[in-house]
């Protein structure tokens, strides 16, 4: 069997969807790297496309190991170690998303939107749980907000993907559901260009998205850190770009992706808009807390 290093993509933080670790401090960029870095391994295991599902379970379950010094060494997962050592940070969001990795190698359909927003709270909602605690922000101020927000941008990535992971992968990670309803077909996802079916279903999910992304708008003014509150804000603006763009255009057919021009000036009118509230941030958090003593 491979090593989790020779299952490795060759895709790095450079190659996502959203910004990583871009805009915030560079004594917080490292914790961040190491944090994706396993995560991608891990992914990149879940993902790879020769793997059996037991070898999968079995290598993601000695990265498990690894991190939590209860196997051998892994060189995926020391550097995380090291840096969860470093700021005393537990190891609980990394070994949340090897059970939503467990899920990705055996797992290949998904119900309803209950279910996929299970997956979610294991494979999307821990990664902004980390920045955040990285940052020393207060959990219960923003926890909330985030999780929408990465959701949101997790559903939007499999809607981009949604072909090549039926393709490559038999996965599939649209509801049944919400497919029966709007009479689409799972072997639509092999066709050149989306039925009205599944064009319908895409519309919907990315409207969906949308509503998750309003859910958690306010989180750039409940962030202490200015440069991590510039990045997710620079994020959620592209996130509601994109899924905008997403009901309308075909994934299996169109680019759905921003260009890098359209993709740096939303994130700079995003970032823009939030530093000029910082201002006001101290007048937002005394509502907040007077919100909180008043239940």
């Amino acid at each position: 069997m491979i090593t989790a290093t020779e299952a490795r993509s060759g895709k790095s933080h450079r190659d996502e969807n959203f910004p990583v670790a871009r805009l915030v401090h560079p004594r917080h960029r490292g914790p961040i790297l190491a944090f994706y870095r396993f995560v991608r391994a891990a992914d990149d295991i879940a993902d790879h496309p020769t793997l059996a599902a037991d070898d999968k379970l079995r290598m993601l379950d000695a990265l498990d190991a690894a991190l939590t010094g209860r196997g051998a060494p892994d060189r995926e997962a020391e550097p995380l170690k090291a840096a969860l050592a470093e700021r005393n940070l537990p190891p609980r969001h990394a070994l949340d998303l090897l059970d939503a990795f467990r899920m990705d190698a055996t797992k290949l359909r998904y119900a309803d939107w209950s279910e996929l927003m299970h997956y979610c709270s294991l494979s999307a909602m821990p990664v902004g749980r980390f920045v955040l605690d990285v940052h020393g922000e207060a959990q219960q101020t923003t926890w909330p907000a985030s999780d929408p927000i990465c959701a949101a941008l997790q559903v939007i990535n499999h809607l981009q993907d949604c072909a090549d992971d039926y393709r490559n992968l038999d996965r599939v990670y649209l509801p049944l559901d919400v497919m029966e309803r709007h009479g689409a077909r799972v072997d639509d996802l092999a066709d050149e260009a989306a039925t009205p079916g599944l064009k319908a279903v895409i519309a919907e999910l990315a409207e969906r998205s949308l509503g998750l992304l309003g859910d958690g708008g306010a989180l750039p003014d409940l962030i202490a850190d200015t440069r991590l509150a510039l990045e997710i804000s620079a994020i959620h603006r592209l996130a509601v770009a994109l899924a905008g763009g997403l009901r309308n255009r075909d994934p299996l057919s169109q680019n759905v992706h921003h260009s890098k021009a359209r993709f740096g000036l939303i994130a700079l009118a995003a970032a823009a808009g939030t530093l000029m509230r910082r201002p006001f941030r101290r007048r937002l958090d005394a509502g907040l807390a007077a919100g909180t003593r008043g239940r």
